[in-house]
């Protein structure tokens, strides 16, 4: 029975590995569209609303420019932030899959496999752990910017974006004024743009550091290296990825505080917006409170929670003044042990005759 069992199971194997001739990737980005697609419930709304809605979000911007780049400091001469688009969800799933392409296609073409049936039920699956996770966030996103990292020089295409069909959504559900809510989430991406407009390094620190990642995956090592490498766990990766955290956490986080200090002051409904977002953080279902865990965004949450915290510690006790000396350089920000401790970022990049006794 066992002999039996063992020549079932090698027949079965070597049939999984057998080549058949050519090489693939290990993406059917097709095959992710489709199933992100199919889970978006109202994936498209009209063209007509959309061009609606995009007045609507550059009007606000323009009106809330001068007081964000007031509070945050200025622009570069002959710099000007991105102009805000309106997208559905539809519209949000091909701008991401986009941006995935962009940094991922060099990767799978570097990495192409024999095909084999083994090859094809793995494409299978990450086409549907892909395609799920785009279409769990395409029905939540409310914002965002893409600064076009690793894109084609000149750079032309950095985009602000509001999905409108999930901002209509949440303002309908919970009874929010869609004015200010639109307002306020204008004022968390344009200062993502401001972020990245005013200082340059940003996006090439950001670049090298993602590059420096995908070499890791792709040079030429032993199988069990590449493995390694691609489950994120050799030392150099885990080295490059704790800068990029704690770079990311300063980034969200300090959009939030941007948003919450201005909110507060220039948006009447600020108050309702602020506990309607605590209760959309705490009120998940089973369900997707099983998927942020599982995915590692509960993670990340948890992350940028501890940006934003440090944000205001720094604000609360310094001023933007000296948090702003966060945007100096890579050397300036915070490392990621320092966003649970701002005062030991404030003794190492505060300048000596600013610090407080």
């Amino acid at each position: 029975m066992f002999g039996l069992l063992a020549g079932l199971a090698t027949a079965a194997v070597a049939e999984a590995v057998r080549p058949r001739g050519g090489t693939s990737v290990l993406v059917d980005w097709d095959e992710v569209r489709g199933a992100a697609r199919a889970r978006l419930e109202q994936p498209a709304i009209s063209v007509v609303s959309l061009a609606a809605a995009q007045k609507r979000y550059r009007a606000m911007a323009t009106k809330l420019e001068n007081p964000l780049l007031e509070f945050v400091g200025g622009l570069p001469p002959g710099v000007q932030l991105p102009r805000f688009e309106a997208v559905d969800r539809e519209g949000w799933l091909d701008l991401n899959l986009n941006i995935l392409r962009r940094v991922i296609d060099p990767v799978l073409e570097a990495g192409r496999v024999p095909n084999s049936l083994i090859v094809e039920v793995g494409r299978a699956g990450v086409d549907r752990y892909v395609g799920f996770m785009l279409g769990f966030l395409g029905r939540r996103v409310l914002g965002q910017f893409d600064p076009q990292l690793l894109g084609a020089e000149p750079i032309a295409g950095e985009g602000l974006y509001l999905v409108e069909t999930n901002v209509e959504e949440w303002a309908q559900k919970a009874e929010l004024p869609g004015g200010d809510l639109r307002r306020w989430l204008i004022l968390h991406e344009m200062t993502h743009a401001w972020q990245f407009a005013a200082h340059p390094w940003l996006r090439a620190d950001m670049e090298r550091l993602i590059a420096a990642l995908l070499e890791s995956t792709t040079r030429k090592a032993s199988p069990a290296a590449r493995i390694a490498a691609f489950a994120g766990v050799l030392p150099v990766q885990w080295k490059l990825m704790r800068r990029m955290q704690g770079t990311m956490s300063l980034i969200e986080g300090y959009s939030n505080l941007v948003m919450n200090v201005l909110g507060s002051r220039l948006l009447p409904g600020f108050d309702q917006l602020e506990a309607a977002y605590r209760a959309r953080s705490s009120g998940k279902s089973v369900l997707e409170i099983l998927v942020w865990k599982l995915s590692g965004l509960d993670l990340k949450l948890q992350q940028y929670r501890k940006g934003e915290a440090f944000a205001k510690a720094v604000y609360d006790a310094h001023g933007m003044g000296v948090l702003n000396l966060a945007w100096q350089g890579p050397d300036a920000m915070p490392r990621i042990e320092e966003l649970s401790n701002p005062e030991s970022w404030y003794r190492r990049v505060a300048p000596v005759g600013a610090r407080r006794r």
